[in-house]
């Protein structure tokens, strides 16, 4: 096996037979499945799925899994057929249900999804993989952080992440997943208003890529360094600091760019800063710059380089470099530009130089400027060198073209001083621990590199990527060795693939290309053919070097990730590293203190000549220099290499499916590449030198068994059975390990032609035998058919005699019939003929008769018409007659009176009298209007009587007005009338013209008057109607205001009597608090007389007379020293002492109440506890619960505390009302609601019913409490919820090791597969049945200690949560949980479950059964057949509508039918659940598809107090112990 290819030769060489699986390769996706239709020796032809044929070798064709899951395997080391078909196929499959992660051992390939998936990078998620075994959930890069973090913690070992991928692959997204990861476990939360560890590194990435990354080929943000993020732990496991370490900056990109690459981020940001930054630096467009000219790419395609700048400004503040510090930085970025824009030519001195023309000084005077150093002095360090020797002093000028080098050599060395100086600041800003022990290190770095012209750079990218290949290559082969060795399997003769002859051809010494390439760099004279002539001179004969046809200087090295011809023509410029002496002195001497501090001074050897090094010589200290534990200072590689070894390194290879960057894109050539350049490939090539096919033992003979039925027969072995069955086979080469099969490649391929021969031999003999079932069912069906048609023509015949027979009599009788009815036909004519006869002679006289009756008629009505006209023209003459004569009298009379009016026309004092009184009346009027003004401003009350006075008498003035201006008016018409009747000729009349000018005066006066009085009128009309209409808007407001105002009232009234008690117990709490202990009265002992202690408490001292007075005697107790009678304080410590010895005591219970709460609480009650202002009885029985309870896991001896401090807490809560305390200002009680609804209000409140009145007077009675029994029934309640909380994680904790056993069904061998109907039958894997015994268990505990019902419901309500919560996660983490044979197996158990809650009735089990829904629907789900035919409608409305669409695409990507082998739902459905979650991803940050578990208190007080009832305690009796004792006689009451 020395050539690595062969073993992939050797696995497709297989014999296949026709009609098998395969994968060929194919020009437009690389592999494409299909199947076998001829094979003709090595010639195969294939029918692809995309319908063409092909024919191949057989040497390239690849055997496909047909039994592989459609959705693939999580860990690729589970494929039967580990290839690169194989591999890609899984990684496609599994990307298409976005499972972006999988292993290949405990390699983490990520493939980027272009889309945000928040479900998977929540805290709920990081928790479930918090300490799970690595392989045991999903794939997920938590999984590897915490592997690495386990690793450290448990064997004390650095750990290092290897994060590598191209650009856009995800690789800073990973580093950032890992590193949340590593906080949540380190535990060191961010201060208030400080960043965490993990933000600050992430903040720190935008001004590294603004200086270290750069535009290639391929990439637009293409890092050009390496970066090491070291997160360190203190000895606790506690992060204490953290570093970010870069190494291998490509510093030759700042002088020297190939098309259509860029240069730095930071040139281009700076050329397009704001206009006073690009005039302080003197900058123009990018294209003036020699730096930035060299290709034709300036700008990137949706990057604003403006913006950027702002941005990197933004982020510099963030980590700590203020504003003087970045001017100094851009300001150094633009000398380096000014710096590559001075060109030398040839001076007056024989090889010496001069800047060339102005443009040139310009751009020197600038860099000056920008550098803060001596013109003068930057001219020489650039056109002179000066050599010391042993006697003198040399000065040496330098031609133009070493000058140019000079230049750049200047800006490189600046630029990575510069680079290595904002990293220090990062590091600062962040800060780290000298005293770490222990660190995980994660490692982004570049991927292999492969373009169409390679230099340089890609020459020292791919020998680094070939240094951790070989690194990784070594882990890999002993990951294989770990697992041969775990599996005790002889693996001596594997052979281990390396890639150190690749090293040799590049770094041996002497020899090597680095060598060749320092060797050409000494001689001034060599150039770029001679070293590529040099080369192949000495490699002419290696097998990983090689000349391409038709180039001069062009070499190819064959890599571990494919061949790559480099380019040489720039390789002497860019090896060249020149720390040049003169640079060092003339930057150290800048007045910049940013500038000289980049060049601090050196030691007085190297200020005294220039040294040369070159990037080859020193690539094996540099290029993994930062990898570790960054360390100072040049080693050897073999200590390098020690320190690699002795670190445990985890591998993450991150993938971009595509170079669009957009989701659901997966192109196989693409990621194929990058699988290659990331050693994916390659870790395959090692495990197929061993044994690359690993098969448990029950899925070996799952699905070999069928090749040798026999060894199943009666075997309970899987061992033996593996093991006859390889033998019987007759294969050679494979292995037996301790829990699986090892075969070697190409095995499982062999296996599988054997069992598809089986089973095309079986197939065969299942067809003949349905074709013989057939045939002789043909046959049978066709006989009965004959004998049926048989009988069914004799039928035919039979039945065409009987129609003929049956037709002959029927037409005798048809005869008959027509004959009859012939006849009757005929007599029916003639006698209607007769009938219409007869009837038109009588119709005939009748209108003769009718005719002439008519004619009679019409002549009386005309004669009728006639008498009428002429009556009528009689009685109109003499009408007309009586009116005329009407007429002439009526004029006459009218006569008569018009003298009368002119006569009345004279007398104008009544019209003056007239004027007088409207004038008077509008005054009034005026009056009366302004007093109602002022009195409705005054008195509301009266505004209704006002208003309609003033309307009244407005209408009357307005009736007057109207009568007087009628009068008027007649008047006038009157007189004119009779003026023009009045015949002028017959008479004479005398005039009096002073008088009618009078009248006519006076008339327009009267008019002007009455005008006037109208305009009034109008005027005094609007303002009332103004007036009564803001009466009536005030009025509405008013009306409305006080509705507000009474229901303000009856709000507050209901506020105040709802808070009242609160009020006064915190008022209780707050004063009593601040009371001195009553200690003085020890001290003071005169007052002793005065102070009665009764029962451990202090009475008030206004009542302590008459309480000592009446109290009890107690018994007299005796001590050795006297016989003298105790203190009455020592007789009550003695009957606390007497309660509480007989409480810890299990004293029973009394018609299903506990005894010890309840005498308790009578104790209490009659020593007036709850009443006293200071006692120590409640401090001693708080005591006496928390020892109880103390160190105590037993679920009886805690349910019988639980009964007693819930019990005694309902009696409390029943009787405490809060009472004000000693000295304090008593609290104001609500005052009584004045409005009617506030009393209704206030009525229904206070009506309690007399018979819950009656029923609590018998137990308990309502005292007000003080400031102790206020704190004691808190703390009684903290001891209620302690206990419950205690029992209920005791039962979850018994139930979690059983549920993840219950979530997977239990293996069986084959033909003994298990049914959800054969559930119960086997006890020893029956871990259902356990649980429910757990839940009896608990229940009958509980209902033994009478715990109420109510806290009962909720102790299995959230233990039902809980399994709900615990089943549904590991269902969605667990691939092998998604199966038909599981969810029968959970479904079986669910029935048990709900058995259980019907069995222990809802007053116990409450809505335990309801908590199960997302378990329920799940598993409902898992079992339904023929999922295909099923729509997401169906899906989410009928099926599952409990879950969420995250939750529903996870379950149905996961699923395969390992029974019946049937499909998953539709890819239509597919598609639009990840429609829906796209959606969902981008609106809002989409929760967890993962449940979480509610521990919080579920219940209050009041819920309990609900629950029980006061009279069930009338009937409970005190305990025995204490009745019979005389000091506790009053329990006998």
């Amino acid at each position: 096996m020395g050539n690595p290819t062969s073993l992939y030769l050797q696995a497709a060489s297989i014999s296949l037979p026709v009609g098998s699986l395969v994968w060929v390769e194919d020009p437009d996706i690389a592999w494409i499945d299909g199947e076998i239709l001829e094979v003709n020796g090595s010639d195969i032809k294939v029918l692809c799925n995309s319908g063409k044929t092909v024919v191949v070798k057989s040497s390239n064709v690849y055997a496909k899994d047909a039994e592989a899951p459609p959705s693939g395997v999580d860990d690729m080391t589970k494929l039967a057929y580990l290839h690169e078909p194989g591999v890609l196929h899984n990684l496609k499959a599994r990307y298409d249900i976005n499972e972006i992660y999988t292993y290949t051992g405990n390699i983490l390939i990520a493939v980027n999804p272009f889309r945000r998936l928040p479900h998977l990078y929540d805290t709920h998620m990081m928790a479930q993989y918090k300490g799970a075994a690595f392989g045991e959930l999903s794939p997920h890069p938590y999984a590897v952080a915490d592997a690495a973090y386990r690793l450290m913690i448990n064997d004390g070992v650095s750990q290092s992440i290897l994060v590598s991928g191209e650009s856009g692959a995800g690789k800073t997204e990973s580093t950032k997943q890992l590193m949340r990861y590593l906080a949540y476990m380190g535990g060191r939360a961010a201060a208030e208003g400080s960043r965490s560890v993990e933000q600050q590194v992430l903040e720190s990435n935008p001004v590294l890529e603004a200086f270290g990354n750069a535009k290639t080929v391929r990439n637009n943000n293409s890092s050009r360094f390496g970066k090491f993020v070291e997160i360190q732990f203190d000895q606790k496991g506690r992060i204490s600091g953290a570093a970010v370490r870069t190494y291998l900056l490509e510093r030759s990109r700042v002088c020297q760019l190939s098309d259509p690459e860029r240069n730095y981020h930071c040139f281009y940001m700076l050329c397009a800063a704001p206009p006073e930054d690009i005039q302080r630096f003197k900058l123009d467009n990018p294209r003036t710059f020699h730096y930035l000219n060299q290709t034709n790419c300036y700008e990137l395609n949706g990057v604003d380089d403006g913006k950027e700048y702002l941005a990197t400004r933004k982020a510099m503040d963030v980590v700590g470099i203020n504003s003087e510090e970045q001017d100094a930085i851009f300001r150094v970025v633009a000398a380096i530009l000014h710096l590559g824009n001075i060109e030398f030519a040839k001076g007056k001195e024989i090889d010496s130089s001069v800047p060339k023309d102005e443009k040139s000084w310009f751009h020197l005077r600038t860099a000056a400027e920008l550098f803060m150093c001596d013109i003068k002095a930057l001219e020489d360090s650039l056109c002179k060198r000066v050599i010391v020797t042993r006697d003198e002093t040399i000065t040496k000028w330098l031609d133009p073209e070493a000058a140019v080098t000079s230049r750049d050599a200047l800006a490189k060395i600046v630029y990575s001083r510069l680079f290595d100086w904002l990293v220090d600041k990062i590091n600062s800003s962040i800060g780290q621990d000298p005293n770490s022990k222990s660190l995980i290190g994660v490692l982004d770095i570049y991927g292999f590199e492969s373009f169409k012209t390679n230099s340089f750079e890609q020459f020292c990218i791919n020998l680094t990527n070939e240094k951790l290949q070989q690194h990784f290559n070594q882990h890999v082969f002993k990951m294989e060795q770990e697992e041969y060795t775990k599996e005790e399997i002889n693996w001596s003769y594997i052979e281990f693939i390396d890639n150190q002859d690749i090293l040799d051809l590049v770094e041996k010494k002497p020899g090597g290309i680095i060598a060749l390439l320092d060797e050409a760099c000494m001689f001034p004279r060599s150039t770029h053919e001679t070293f590529a002539q040099k080369l192949y001179q000495t490699f002419k004969n290696h097998k990983r070097f090689c000349k391409p046809k038709l180039a001069r200087s062009d070499f190819t090295i064959c890599h571990y990730a494919g061949d790559v011809t480099y380019q040489t023509e720039l390789f002497l410029e860019k090896n060249k590293d020149y720390v040049i002496a003169e640079h060092q002195a003339l930057l150290n001497a800048s007045k910049c203190s940013f500038v000289s501090g980049l060049f601090p001074t050196s030691n007085e050897e190297s200020s005294k000549q220039s040294k040369f090094s070159s990037i080859g010589s020193r690539f094996k200290a540099r290029i993994l220099f930062h990898l570790i534990f960054a360390m100072a200072g040049h080693q050897q590689l073999q200590s390098l290499l020690e320190t690699l070894n002795a670190t445990e390194p985890h591998y993450i290879r991150c993938v971009k499916p595509n170079n669009l960057l957009k989701p659901a894109i997966f192109e196989n050539h693409n990621v194929l590449q990058q699988l290659r350049c990331g050693g994916v490939m390659e870790a395959i090539r090692i495990s197929m030198a061993g044994y690359p096919t690993r098969k448990p033992f029950y899925e070996f003979l799952d699905r070999f068994g069928i090749l040798s039925p026999e060894v199943l027969d009666g075997s309970t072995d899987e061992v033996a059975a593996c093991k006859r069955l390889l033998e019987k086979v007759g294969l050679q080469g494979y292995q037996i390990g301790k829990t699986k099969v090892f075969l070697r490649a190409g095995q499982m391929a062999e296996l599988d032609a054997r069992r598809t021969e089986v089973l095309g031999r079986s197939a065969s003999i299942i067809q003949r035998k349905v074709r013989s079932y057939m045939a002789r069912r043909s046959f049978t069906l066709l006989r009965r058919s004959t004998i049926q048609i048989q009988s069914m023509c004799r039928g035919e015949l039979a039945r065409h005699v009987y129609e003929s027979l049956r037709r002959e009599a029927a037409s005798l009788r048809i005869q008959t019939i027509v004959r009859m009815y012939i006849a009757r036909k005929a007599y029916k004519e003639l006698w209607s003929a007769a009938v219409s006869t007869q009837t038109g002679l009588r119709g005939m006289a009748a209108r003769n008769e009718l005719r002439f009756r008519r004619q009679t008629k019409a002549a009386i009505i005309i004669q009728s018409h006639c008498h009428k006209f002429l009556a009528c023209s009689k009685f109109k003459n003499l009408k007309k007659a009586v009116i005329t004569t009407q007429c002439a009298w009526r004029a006459k009379v009218a006569r008569k009176e018009l003298k009368k009016l002119k006569m009345a026309a004279r007398e104008t004092g009544a019209l003056q009298a007239a004027k007088n009184k409207l004038e008077k009346q509008v005054e009034e009027l005026t009056w009366r209007l302004q007093l109602e003004k002022r009195m409705r401003a005054d008195v509301e009350e009266a505004k209704n009587q006002e208003n309609a006075k003033l309307q009244s008498a407005l209408q009357e003035m307005q009736v007057q007005f109207k009568e007087t201006k009628e009068m008027l008016v007649k008047e006038r018409e009157n007189a004119k009338r009779a003026a023009e009747q009045i015949p002028i000729v017959h008479e004479v009349p005398v005039i009096d013209h002073e008088l009618m000018n009078k009248l006519s005066t006076e008339n327009e006066n009267l008019k002007t008057m009455v005008s006037s009085l109208e305009n009034k009128i109008g005027e005094t009309e609007r303002k009332y109607e103004e007036t009564n209409k803001l009466s009536e808007e005030r009025l509405k407001q008013a009306m409305e205001a006080e509705s507000k105002i009474v229901q303000l009232k009856t709000t507050m009234q209901r506020l105040e009597e709802k808070f009242f008690d609160m009020e006064s117990e915190n008022k209780i709490l707050r004063q009593q608090g601040l009371l001195t202990p009553a200690k003085w009265v020890s001290d003071h002992s005169p007052s002793l007389a005065s102070k009665i202690v009764e029962n451990g408490h202090y009475l008030n001292d206004e009542n302590h007379t008459n309480d000592a007075l009446s109290s009890t005697p107690s018994k007299n107790y005796e001590t050795p020293d006297s016989k003298l009678r105790r203190p009455p304080i020592d007789r009550q410590h003695e009957d606390v002492d007497a309660l509480i010895d007989c409480v810890m005591k299990d004293v029973g219970f009394s018609q299903g109440k506990p005894v010890a709460a309840f005498t308790i609480y009578k104790c209490l009650l009659h020593w007036k506890s709850f009443e006293a202002e200071r006692t120590s009885v409640f401090d001693r029985l708080i005591q006496m619960i928390g020892s109880a309870i103390e160190n105590q896991e037993s679920n009886d001896h805690m349910g019988y505390w639980l009964s007693n401090t819930s019990t005694l807490l309902f009696l409390i809560q029943k009787s405490l009302k809060p009472g004000g305390a000693v000295g304090a200002t008593p609290t104001r009680k609500p005052q009584p609601p004045t409005s009617l609804f506030g009393r209704m209000t206030m009525g229904f409140r206070s009506s309690p019913s007399a018979v819950n009145l009656a029923a609590a007077a018998l137990v308990v009675r309502q005292v007000e409490a003080k400031y102790p029994a206020l704190l004691f029934k808190q703390q009684l309640t903290a001891y209620v919820e302690k206990i419950y909380g205690i029992i209920r994680d005791n039962l979850k904790k018994e139930l979690g090791s059983l549920l993840s056993l219950c979530i997977q069904a239990p293996r069986t061998s084959k033909g003994s597969l298990r049914t959800g109907r054969s559930f119960g039958k086997d006890s020893s894997t029956n871990h259902w049945q356990r649980i429910i015994e757990c839940l009896n268990s608990l229940l009958c505990t509980l209902k033994e200690n009478f715990v109420p019902p109510i806290l009962v419901q909720k102790i299995f309500t959230q233990t039902f949560s809980y399994i709900n919560v615990q089943l549904f996660n590991s269902l969605l983490l667990r691939r092998e949980c998604c199966t038909f044979s599981n969810g029968e197996y959970v479904k079986a158990g669910l029935a048990e479950l709900e058995l259980w809650c019907c069995q222990a009735k809802e007053e116990y089990a409450g809505s335990s059964w309801d908590e199960l829904k997302h378990i329920r629907q799940a598993v409902g789900f898992l079992v339904i057949h023929q999922k295909y035919r099923i729509s997401y409608d169906e899906i989410t409305n009928d099926l599952c509508p409990i879950l969420s669409v995250q939750q529903l695409y996870r379950i149905c990507t996961l699923y395969w039918d390992d029974n019946y082998n049937t499909r998953s739902v539709s890819p239509d459905v597919i598609s639009s659940m990840r429609v829906l979650m796209t959606e969902d991803s981008n609106n809002a940050e989409s929760n967890s598809f993962l449940l979480d578990d509610n521990s919080s208190i579920p219940f209050s007080i009041d819920e309990v107090s609900e629950s029980l009832q006061v009279k069930d305690f009338a009937d409970v009796k005190p305990a025995t112990e204490l009745i019979e004792n005389p000091a506790f006689q009053f329990l006998h009451e």
